[in-house]
């Protein structure tokens, strides 16, 4: 079987749970398949990378993905099936499977009607965005979903597409390269205080992700903590903007943040998970979550809203807390105060309780092993494709 990967991250590029699934997918796939991976920016090994059209720089980014997904769906006619991740390449998997004649499958990573604030980064380019993703799911000869959670966002955000062409796939976790690691070099580099407790928040700076509901629960943790926020890539300017303020603000009212713009290289993501007293996730839409398998492959207890795929991950009061979020349709915490108030009691919690974290952290290590592997992912994938090759 030849089957593509359509991807628009692939290594060194990673900078979501999607390029983390390829990544791994793609070489777990590669034992039991023969994978070509396309992806799109510079050139790289292990990939064949596209560029879209000069003639659009400076024009909406949506429209330079569209160019690129022309090119890799002229580049697939050697493939049995074309695999897309996300709306940037379901375009290239769906125009793939129409020139080509082969079935597309499309992995949902997360839906476009359920992230109304990206029309914030986006503009124009979000309507684009979502056209995109939708032709392709409901026109996909198979849909995979990360998580329970996602099939139910799928067949409820579109309702044409049969109940029986979405599977659940869960995204897995390589628990050999996130391992607890005693070494604390990277906490040196940063000046993290060995001798105090630290909470750890990984991610972008958008809203999905929930860093500011995190920042307004910052100012209720106990005072002796840390708060350590590797956040990167606001969606916008005004965004990253509101983010550095309130740090300054929190900083001003003697709380200790410190935030870490640029990207953590993955070793010194480990030992920042591995030294954690919890890992935080205040996100308002996960459909799975990577990141939290991250920290507990560490043996780090995470601290969540019990929002989409994570109760899926995060087993609470086993592996974690899971704190209740009432939302609004798209999302929006009903009542912010309360969610960040119930953050902040779940997180002293466990700074609180050291032993009660070290023993939810060792539990999430031996979850991860055992239910959560990129093998296991791959293995069902493939079904997937031998039930629209049948």
């Amino acid at each position: 079987m030849r089957v593509g990967l359509l991807t628009r991250e692939f290594p060194p590029d990673v900078y979501g749970g999607a390029g983390v699934h390829v990544e791994h997918l793609a070489a777990e796939l590669a034992r039991l398949v023969d994978v070509v991976v396309h992806c799109m920016g510079g050139p790289r090994p292990g990939a064949i990378a596209h560029q879209p059209w000069t003639e659009l720089a400076g024009a909406n980014p949506t429209l330079g993905v569209l160019s690129t997904d022309l090119a890799m769906a002229a580049a697939a006619g050697d493939r049995d099936l074309v695999h897309s991740h996300t709306w940037y390449a379901s375009i290239a998997g769906h125009l793939a499977g129409l020139l080509h004649g082969i079935p597309h499958v499309v992995t949902a990573h997360s839906l476009e009607p359920l992230r109304p604030w990206k029309a914030e980064q986006l503009g124009g380019g979000y309507a684009i965005s979502g056209w995109c993703e939708r032709t392709a799911i409901e026109a996909a000869d198979a849909v995979i979903a990360v998580s329970e959670a996602m099939r139910t966002d799928v067949l409820r955000c579109y309702p044409g597409v049969p109940p029986s062409r979405v599977s659940v796939v869960h995204n897995g976790i390589d628990t050999v390269r996130f391992a607890p690691d005693p070494g604390s070099g990277a906490l040196d580099r940063l000046g993290i205080d060995r001798d105090r407790p630290y909470l750890l928040f990984v991610g972008r700076i958008t809203r999905q992700k929930g860093l500011t509901h995190l920042l307004d629960a910052a100012e209720l943790i106990r005072a002796n903590a840390q708060l350590v926020l590797c956040a990167a890539a606001p969606d916008t300017p005004e965004l990253g903007a509101h983010v550095d303020q309130r740090v300054r603000d929190l900083a001003s009212a003697g709380r200790s943040v410190l935030l870490v713009a640029e990207p953590v290289p993955r070793g010194d993501l480990v030992q920042l998970l591995s030294h954690a007293r919890a890992f935080v996730c205040p996100s308002i839409y996960e459909p799975l979550g990577i990141v939290n398998l991250e920290a507990m492959a560490c043996a780090t207890p995470v601290v969540a809203g019990r929002v989409g795929g994570i109760p899926e991950v995060v087993a609470d009061g086993t592996t974690g807390i899971l704190v209740e979020v009432d939302q609004d349709p798209d999302g929006t915490p009903r009542d912010p105060a309360r969610f960040a108030a119930d953050l902040a009691a779940a997180l002293d919690t466990l700074l609180d309780d050291p032993e009660l974290a070290d023993r939810l952290g060792r539990a999430g290590r031996e979850r991860a092993i055992g239910e959560f592997s990129w093998a296991r992912a791959a293995q069902r994938t493939l079904e997937v494709y031998l039930q629209v090759l049948a």
